[in-house]
């Protein structure tokens, strides 16, 4: 019967031992297959069109991982580059034009186009913030990711009543890939400090993993004493 705590006590600290090991070892195991599986997919479909005189895989007689996804890479960079010339624009035009005749393909290009384009334009404010609103009902508050002020006809509508609109991207959790969309006034709006990195791990995570915060507006801490105690 003596022994019985030490038992237990082996057995919480291997399991602790365990545990703390799968923390460390599980997030590096997944994101190096993720890696690997990605690169894998990009070199089937990149490798089988690179003609065997530029692919280093027929020098060397080995499988080298990654080599179509650096082809790509290069590929697109040069492809940018020259895009930003007269001739490439030209090119890029006639080609846009071309597809602007196809009646099922001019959708599909023009909405991917214009997502592509609001993803990575380097002005665009989409999803670079958190916030907070009201919802749904005043005093209980949900996290959104800040999308951009309202445009076109919604701005046009919602903001004659004298008050500018935002649009706002409410998730779900914890799973945050559907959601819904919301215009919002500005006013309505708790601007966060937190980037959409750590809003994203806060909503996964559902309240568990909050990001660090220090108030920018900290002043010197006033000592409160004990009660009982009375400065004279």
């Amino acid at each position: 019967m003596n022994d019985s705590p030490e038992r237990i006590s082996l057995a919480g600290r291997l399991r602790n031992n365990f545990l703390t090991g799968l923390i460390i070892c599980a997030p590096l195991a997944i994101t190096i297959w993720l890696t690997f599986t990605f690169i894998d997919w990009a070199d089937s479909w990149v490798t089988p069109y690179i003609p065997q005189r530029y692919d280093p895989q027929y020098y060397f007689n080995i499988t080298i991982p990654g080599t179509g996804l650096l082809i790509a890479m290069v590929c697109i960079t040069i492809i940018g580059f020259l895009g930003k010339n007269l001739i490439g624009r030209t090119i890029v035009s006639f080609g846009e034009s071309i597809l602007q005749r196809m009646p099922l393909i001019r959708t599909i290009y023009r909405s991917v186009k214009q997502i592509l384009e609001t993803v990575l334009k380097e002005q665009s404010t989409s999803f670079k913030k958190c916030g907070l609103i009201e919802f749904p009902s005043p005093g209980m508050w949900a996290l959104v990711f800040i999308s951009g002020d309202a445009q076109g006809e919604i701005a046009a509508k919602l903001n004659a009543e004298g008050e500018e609109m935002v649009a706002v991207f409410m998730p779900p959790t914890p799973v945050p890939t559907a959601g819904f969309l919301m215009f919002v006034p500005k006013s309505k709006i708790i601007v966060l400090d937190m980037t959409p990195e750590e809003g994203a791990k806060l909503l996964i995570s559902g309240g568990l993993i909050a990001p660090e915060y220090t108030s920018k507006t900290m002043t010197t801490p006033v000592l409160v004493p004990p009660l009982g105690q009375v400065s004279e």
